[in-house]
């Protein structure tokens, strides 16, 4: 029962650490892609405006 004692908070702490890394991760994978369609939008935008109108 020891060892349940000594090893329990290195791993939850390693747990807490591999959530936090995770959810950063992801924060950063979801800010990225709306970056990204943002980016997107914009240039559709901007190549509607300097196309000529159809005659």
């Amino acid at each position: 029962m020891d060892y349940v004692a000594v090893l329990l908070p290195p791993v939850l702490v390693g747990l807490i650490f591999w959530f936090a890394i995770r959810a950063i991760f992801n924060a950063d994978k979801s800010e990225r892609e709306a970056l990204a369609q943002a980016e997107r939008d914009a240039q559709a935008a901007d190549e509607g405006k300097s196309s000529p109108p159809a005659a």
